[in-house]
């Protein structure tokens, strides 16, 4: 991933079966009723999906394996938990009733920009998972809500995090304050940019990348079913990789 802290690998034909696969289901889900009630937010416009695409334990879907020359990049996976789908639709994000001004402008302005794996829990940052990488892999054809990305943000964040952290286990660690300012560096001093792949191309991100979704362009055509992203975010084997 470089000194940016992603990296976009090569449409690869492994990742475009496996891609077809996830779309196929991916409409099944999105289209379900029970999963709309519990994953549409902000107005409808995006659906979160946590573990909402049916994939195995070795990431395969459907019969298509989850392959392709990027997971010589990655650390080895033994176990892939179910993929998270992501899809945006036109006009998000809306402003539910439970936003406030605040954190809809930041959704606008900011894009929402996280690290992930740090929940929110009684307006404290603690950290919870531990994420060894992230990757993302589009399932459709669209420009529209990019990925955004501050490049380099992940050695500002892993500065801060181990400052806080040292040699503890990171699990449970409340780590707000240092969290809280290192991002408001990253805000400061790195522009974003959008990552746009297509199917058949992965993304991979540094678990300690500041990282979010680009509010929808009304000149840029979004598909009827939405931006469809599939994303894993398999845990470290060793916890004090993580910090």
């Amino acid at each position: 991933m470089g000194r940016d802290g992603f990296a976009v690998f090569a449409e690869d034909p492994d990742v475009a079966r496996w891609a077809q696969a996830a779309y196929r289901a991916g409409l099944t889900a999105t289209r379900n009723p029970d999963l709309q009630a519990k994953w549409l937010r902000h107005g409808g416009t995006w659906f979160v999906g946590v573990d909402a695409l049916p994939t195995s334990g070795d990431g395969s879907i459907d019969g298509a394996p989850l392959a392709g020359a990027w997971r010589g990049a990655v650390p080895q996976v033994t176990r892939w938990h179910r993929a998270q789908l992501s899809v945006t639709y036109a006009g998000y994000p809306q402003q539910d009733a439970t936003d406030t001004d605040a954190a809809h402008g930041f959704r606008m302005r900011r894009f929402s920009g996280h690290v992930d794996g740090l929940h929110a829990e009684n307006g404290r940052r603690i950290v919870r998972e531990l994420h060894a990488f992230i990757l993302g892999v589009p399932l459709n054809e669209t420009a529209a809500c990019p990925l955004m990305v501050w490049p380099g943000s992940h050695h500002l964040i892993g500065t801060a995090l181990r400052g806080v952290i040292g040699d503890r286990d990171p699990r449970g660690v409340d780590v707000t304050d240092a969290y809280v300012a290192a991002r408001r560096a990253v805000f400061d001093t790195i522009t974003p940019v959008p990552v746009i792949a297509s199917p058949g191309q992965v993304m991979v991100l540094h678990r300690h990348l500041v990282h979010g979704i680009a509010p929808h362009d009304p000149k840029i055509a979004m598909p009827d079913e939405g931006r469809m992203v599939a994303y894993f975010r398999p845990e470290c084997s060793n916890s004090s990789d993580w910090v």
